[in-house]
């Protein structure tokens, strides 16, 4: 397999650095599913959610060895897609890339839902349609700039939603050492896990939904200046902060606030909105839901340049129309990038019909298509390692083949757990038909004349 396919490459600017890089994951990984979704993760586990979304980083850890092994040896935006059909069938790699852009395209309407929600605060009479056209309209003309243009964006709202994390962890951590008196109820043994086992398995599908993005990492690394060097930093340096930011920032909601305070509300609210709202402190609870909003538009800045290169690389690979495969003068899939607004178009009708319901339906149908591709990228592994010894590899991690089969594994386990799962119920019942109806379509690329870039 090339390294840089000619007829899938060939226009894309290499202009992300590697601290864009890391930014793009973050700024992907670092969104609703923390800031909002993490209330419904709350609910399925209590204070438990702690080991759910322990078990989600560890998942993602492993995850991301596989994706830095293959990305820095095929630093392509075709990425997993390009590999699963390499390593193990042209089919495969159909299937994944279009579950994959389906789901990111479901999550940006779960992402521009969570920005609807979060203007309610200031604006409860304001239709929420309103702003799903405001935001999404912005961010559509950041993303069909230049993707220079696009890294700088991204930097500085993945930089400004990291350094409002860590402004609430000092002030969280002064508020624990200072105002709170009470005996951590959350902690204690007979509170810590209400719901079981089961409940804390439950809550690691939310947790999963939001580590999603990562994978950003392998889809950015197509367009980066140097693929070896920005990988590997970006692969240690974001699972690091990921990790640091969800663990520590739940441990801390949980030492402040009794977690049934943070389900209590009959709307949607954030857990960080509500610790605030906790704290009296005049204004608070408006001033972090400035951060919260920020937090939505970079995740939804990411998915629109992720959603855009994956349709992109499929009309390059002739299994999506030719003219999604086109690039702007300055580097751009603009055809692919407004076809991949559907999700936000979907959000905006969603929005208007049902407002208290959109949020979780996009939510759980979204998941189906990342849980999938990251199944998959466990097996492209699997198959990658058979073709490339380890002595071979520019960069490697430790364990395999153990930390991938497990990876593997606890990835089909949750795949297998949404059926039993009220709010995720809708994801097999969206996925299992989507991939029969790419199967069915999937010979029909093969009548697709060769596309000349």
């Amino acid at each position: 397999m090339p390294s840089h396919p000619p007829d899938q490459q060939q226009g894309l600017h290499r202009t992300l650095s590697s601290a864009q890089l890391a930014m793009i994951a973050i700024g992907g990984a670092i969104g609703t599913g923390l800031f909002l979704g993490s209330r419904f993760a709350i609910a399925l586990a209590g204070p438990a959610v702690l080991l759910s979304y322990l078990i989600g980083a560890l998942i993602t850890l492993l995850l991301m060895g596989c994706l830095a092994e293959m990305s820095v040896t095929h630093p392509t935006a075709g990425s997993f897609g390009d590999w699963a059909s390499t390593y193990l069938h042209p089919l495969i790699g159909f299937l994944v890339r279009y579950a994959y852009w389906a789901g990111v395209v479901f999550a940006l309407g779960t992402e521009v839902s969570a920005v609807a929600i979060y203007m309610r605060l200031w604006f409860p009479t304001v239709p929420g349609l309103l702003w799903v056209v405001i935001f999404a309209t912005a961010l559509v003309l950041v993303n069909a700039l230049n993707v220079r243009a696009f890294g700088s964006i991204e930097y500085l709202f993945s930089a400004l939603k990291l350094l409002a994390i860590a402004a609430f962890l000092l002030l969280g951590t002064w508020l624990l050492l200072h105002l709170h008196t009470a005996s951590f109820p959350n902690y204690h043994p007979a509170n810590f896990q209400p719901f079981g086992f089961r409940g804390t398995w439950s809550a690691v599908l939310v947790a999963l939904f939001s580590f999603f993005s990562i994978e950003m990492i392998a889809i950015a690394a197509g367009e980066a200046q140097d693929p070896k060097r920005a990988i590997t930093r970006a692969f240690h340096s974001t699972m690091f902060r990921l990790a640091f930011f969800y663990l520590f920032t739940l441990a801390l909601i949980l030492a402040l606030v009794p977690w049934q305070s943070l389900i209590a509300s009959d709307h949607p609210e954030s857990p960080f909105v509500a610790v605030m709202r906790a704290t009296h402190i005049p204004h608070a609870p408006a001033l972090f839901n400035v951060v919260l909003l920020i937090a939505a538009l970079s995740a939804m800045n990411s998915q629109l340049y992720i959603t855009s290169r994956m349709l992109f690389t499929l009309a390059r690979a002739r299994q999506a129309p030719a003219f999604l495969g086109r690039l702007t003068k300055q580097g751009v899939p603009l055809p692919a990038l407004l076809v991949s607004t559907l999700g936000i178009a979907l959000a905006a009708i969603l929005n208007a019909l049902y407002p208290d319901r959109a949020f979780l339906l996009l939510f759980a149908v979204a998941c189906f298509g990342p849980m999938f591709t990251w199944f998959i990228i466990f097996l492209t592994h699997l198959a990658f390692r058979k073709k490339h010894p380890a002595a071979t590899l520019l960069f490697r991690t430790r364990g395999f083949p153990t930390t991938t089969i497990l990876g593997a594994t606890l990835m089909l386990a949750a795949l297998l757990t949404t059926p039993f799962v009220p709010a995720f119920r809708p994801t097999l019942l969206y996925g299992i038909p989507l991939l029969a109806l790419l199967t069915l379509l999937y010979p029909l690329t093969k009548r697709t004349p060769p596309h000349t870039p």
